[in-house]
């Protein structure tokens, strides 16, 4: 590959997924390294005091400021936005710093936006708390019922808000349909997709016109770093998101970048060993709790929605037991293999409960709305031997008496 090929769209958007996200993005410098380079700089220096105001007027190429601009970020940002089908990214500082930024760059007092009521829980922070702060209007509505978001649209609607599959009752919302409704009264549509990644699900083939990460999630895929980004249009990263994040300073740190660069090397290869891990785990379980939701058991009840949407079922399964919070915190301190962790995406497995950590912020009448009980438990599969983490929920089960 030469030095510029991988950051020119008219070679890379020919390359299938796999090759994108080894390839997708890369330029070299003079030495012809083959591992992207890790630029660890906070400034730049020019040539000339007219090349810098050139710079600042946006009528030369280059760099100004790594709050702005880093090139190891740079590669980052375009490869996610090839894997994505986007235009365009710009990456964040961490999860929540995306969902931030792409919800207060387009909504100003008097604005509406209509939310999925579930969600990670500094999600529904944000739209609780946060948002009605600066007199936006929000709506919260089941996401999976079209209907409800049909019935919340007001004239002065601007955006729709939605995860899919949810964090962590794992609904699934109907893409397609949402965002029909939402263009049709012409609002945007955001997608939180760090459940799925671009390898189980692109929205925007969906007709979403926005999609944020927590890049820290599946993207390192190690648990490693923090990491947010959002993809989109180039007019909207370049003129409604990136003047809000130039100026605010949510920036992702090129260490960072370079991390989760070498992450997406691998996502798909893992991502596709821990769904076909999770299904299996799920199967086993299935047999042992009261109630398991996981996308590609035809016992979820969303199963053929999910199917439509994703590759496989992800890498997320949630059980509820009857015990509550004594029966949920007992299976946990019994787990010998498995993590209590509330980190996703990881490639060892990690186990929490929502209720006393994720969602613990909100209320319980919030909590018990969304689905998170106190015997609700999620469970991120890793890349272990299934036959390992079975073992380990096996003797764990007959420890909590099930």
């Amino acid at each position: 590959m030469k030095r510029k090929t991988g950051q020119d769209r008219s070679v890379t958007s020919k390359w299938r997924p796999a090759t994108q996200a080894v390839r997708g993005g890369s330029a070299r410098s003079e030495w012809g390294e083959t591992s992207e380079a890790l630029f660890l700089t906070s400034g730049y220096a020019y040539d000339c005091a007219e090349d810098a105001a050139a710079r600042f007027r946006g009528d030369q190429k280059g760099m100004t400021y790594s709050r702005l601009q880093n090139p190891t970020v740079e590669m980052l940002e375009q490869r996610l936005a090839l894997m994505e089908g986007a235009e365009a990214a710009r990456c964040t500082a961490s999860g929540m710093a995306a969902m931030t930024a792409v919800l207060l760059c387009q909504l100003k007092t008097g604005d509406h936006l209509v939310a999925a009521r579930a969600m990670f829980g500094s999600c529904r922070w944000l739209t609780d708390t946060l948002l009605p702060k600066f007199g936006i209007e929000v709506t919260i509505v089941d996401g999976r019922d079209a209907h409800a978001w049909k019935a919340a649209l007001k004239p002065n609607t601007r955006l729709f808000f939605l995860e899919t599959p949810a964090n962590p009752t794992l609904d699934i919302v109907d893409i397609r349909a949402v965002c029909d409704i939402a263009h049709e009264a012409g609002a945007q549509v955001v997608v939180d997709n760090a459940f799925a990644s671009p390898v189980l699900q692109r929205p925007m083939e969906f007709g979403a016109d926005i999609v944020a990460y927590s890049a820290t999630k599946m993207m390192d895929g190690q648990g490693r770093v923090l990491a947010g980004a959002v993809v989109g249009t180039e007019d909207f990263i370049l003129n409604t998101l990136l003047p809000f994040t130039r100026n605010t300073g949510p920036t992702l740190s090129a260490f960072n970048a370079w991390v989760v660069l070498k992450g997406l090397e691998t996502l798909d290869l893992r991502v596709m060993r821990q769904s076909d891990n999770a299904l299996k785990i799920a199967r086993f379980l299935e047999t042992r709790v009261p109630r398991l939701l996981y996308p590609n058991l035809p016992s979820h009840p969303q199963y053929q929605l999910a199917m439509r949407q994703m590759k496989a079922g992800g890498t997320i399964l949630s059980i509820y037991l009857d015990g509550g919070r004594a029966q949920a915190h007992g299976l946990l301190d019994a787990l010998e293999l498995v993590d209590i962790s509330n980190n996703i995406g990881d490639s060892r497995s990690l186990m929490t409960h929502p209720a006393s950590t994720t969602h613990a912020g909100l209320s319980e009448e919030v909590r018990m709305e969304m689905g998170v009980t106190e015997g609700m438990l999620r469970l991120s599969v890793g890349l272990e031997d299934a036959d390992d983490v079975i073992a380990d929920f096996d003797q764990a089960l007959r420890a909590v008496g099930l």
